[in-house]
């Protein structure tokens, strides 16, 4: 078989995980959490790890929670130059250094991105890396104790970096940030609601179906050697409210949220045939990026239904066409989990049941192996690479999510060899930008209904946070309510529907109260 010498292939994979109950546990740093990871992935090559790190030309990383926004500094230092740090640590000097804005779409895209180039002859050899070391922040977030000193993980390398930005503009507005979506687990929360009540079930019966969703996740995640939190959870333990399983954001418990305080790093190595082959990277180690996909979608309030997700759907639909593939001939899912939306929203398009027995998780899952920011997803492509050399001939989808569900990046993997082949997601992404939208009144008065809901447990007094419509226009709008009837509604009942009268406030947050 004659292989275009141009085709991308991932030849190397690595992980790295420290739990703070390790009896070696470090407390490392972002550089030192990716540099473990790349330099699993250089050994994974099988090749000369020395001659394949001077290989690399592109380093590509992906930002770390604590370097998100401009508005505060890491508590512990970083460097000014994350990707090189990590470069210069394993003997790489790349040509060019990358630094990805923040987003869990982020590793498939820069796989996609770089393999691309690959194939059309602009790269050669593209190292992907990111880590999250958010277990070292909160652990030294507390005094020291027995005289230990806090680490200062200040570096000054310097170097050419393209750094892309931070990207969160994209997922928050002064409007949505000032109703109460400054977090990850409210914001889905809103998606989780609307789709329940598009489903027409009950809180508690809705609770199970995610329990019942992400419980086979936890028992992947049990026999994860990289798991965060290898530990099987029950059904019932999932859903059950107790003290260990508090309330995060309704409608989730504790279990059924990214577990975010995490150490772990991960990094993937593409290369075309011709550097593999010159470089010494045996064949069984090939993995092509067989299909592939990106889609962005509307603004969450301009969406006519928040419970579902067009970019999902023509993400994954777009990237099985690529392979030539459907959904029934792939062997092996990665669906990004941070909640259960995401995993639903992909489930719903494409005929997956929550127990379908190929599984929804190799890493198993965000909240149980550990959802380290931005970088996940790079976790679950070193886990499918793995599965389909294992695999030989068979299929693996990844699915990386970001925002509130904003962005989504598909890869389907295989030791299957086809050329590389061009995706339409830019023509396709004409066809959300033709989707209609919902009009969205700012400055709210007067009588209306709760469309979807959240409720913040974690702020100081426990906040309403609602997505609703206006009678008089149908307009959309948000408000909050410390309202004590709404909120008791909210927490205790299902207020989806529920009358409400709201009234714009002065600072430009509009607040509602029960009828």
């Amino acid at each position: 078989m004659q292989v275009d010498p141009r085709t991308p292939v991932v030849v190397g994979v690595g992980q790295f995980t420290e739990r703070i109950d390790d009896a070696d546990y470090r407390g490392m740093s972002a550089v030192e959490l990716a540099t473990e990871a790349v330099r699993a992935a250089l050994a994974d090559t099988g090749a000369d790890v020395t001659a394949v790190a001077q290989a690399i030309e592109v380093f590509a990383g992906l930002r770390q929670f604590e370097i998100c926004t401009p508005f505060g500094k890491p508590p512990l230092g970083c460097s000014d130059n994350y990707v090189r740090s990590v470069a210069h640590r394993v003997g790489a000097d790349p040509a060019h250094a990358v630094l990805e804005p923040i987003g869990g779409n982020g590793p498939q895209k820069l796989m996609t991105e770089f393999a691309g180039a690959i194939a059309a002859g602009d790269r050669e050899v593209v190292l992907i890396l990111g880590s999250e070391p958010g277990s070292t922040a909160k652990y030294w977030d507390r005094p020291a104790e027995d005289g230990a000193t806090k680490p200062d993980f200040t570096e000054h390398v310097g170097g050419q970096l393209e750094d892309r930005g931070y990207g969160f503009e994209q997922y928050m507005s002064e409007y949505t940030a000032k109703h109460g979506l400054t977090g990850a687990p409210v914001q889905y929360g809103l998606l989780d609601n609307a789709r329940r009540a598009r489903l027409g079930l009950g809180v508690e019966e809705y609770r199970r179906r995610m329990a019942e969703l992400f419980a086979p996740f936890s028992k992947i995640a049990a026999k994860n050697p990289f798991s965060s939190s290898p530990v099987e959870r029950s059904v019932e333990e999932i859903q059950t409210i107790t003290d260990g399983n508090r309330m995060i954001c309704d409608p989730y418990p504790r279990l059924l949220v990214a577990r975010d305080t995490v150490n772990q790093g991960a990094a993937a190595l593409v290369m075309s045939v011709a550097a593999a082959r010159r470089l010494g990277v045996a064949e069984e180690k090939w993995v092509y990026l067989r299909g592939h996909a990106s889609q962005t979608e509307q603004d969450l309030l301009d969406r006519v239904d928040v419970g579902v997700s067009y970019s999902a759907k023509q993400a994954v639909a777009e990237a099985l066409r690529v392979a030539g593939i459907g959904i029934d001939d792939v062997s092996t899912f990665d669906l990004y989990s941070c909640f259960p939306f995401p995993v639903f929203a992909v489930c719903d398009e494409f005929g997956l049941a929550a127990d379908d027995p190929r599984g929804l998780t190799l890493t198993g899952g965000l909240p149980y192996f550990g959802g380290p920011g931005n970088s996940y997803s790079l976790h679950g492509i070193a886990e499918t690479v793995a599965e389909m050399r294992d695999k030989p001939g068979s299929f693996g989808l990844v699915g990386a999510n970001g925002g509130v569900m904003s962005k989504y990046s598909v890869g389907v993997y295989s030791t299957s060899y086809a050329e590389w082949e061009a995706d339409h997601s830019q023509a396709l992404q004409d066809d959300i930008a033709a989707l209609p939208k919902v009009a969205v009144t700012r400055n709210a008065d007067g009588p209306g209904t709760i469309e979807t809901y959240s409720v913040r447990y974690d702020w100081p007094v426990t906040t309403g946070v609602i997505i609703g419509r206006l009678d008089t226009d149908g307009s959309r709008f948000m408000a909050l309510t410390e309202d004590d009837d709404l909120v008791a509604l909210m927490c205790n009942g299902d207020p989806v529907g529920a009358r409400i009268v709201v009234t714009a406030g002065d600072d430009g947050t509009n607040l509602a109260a029960l009828v």
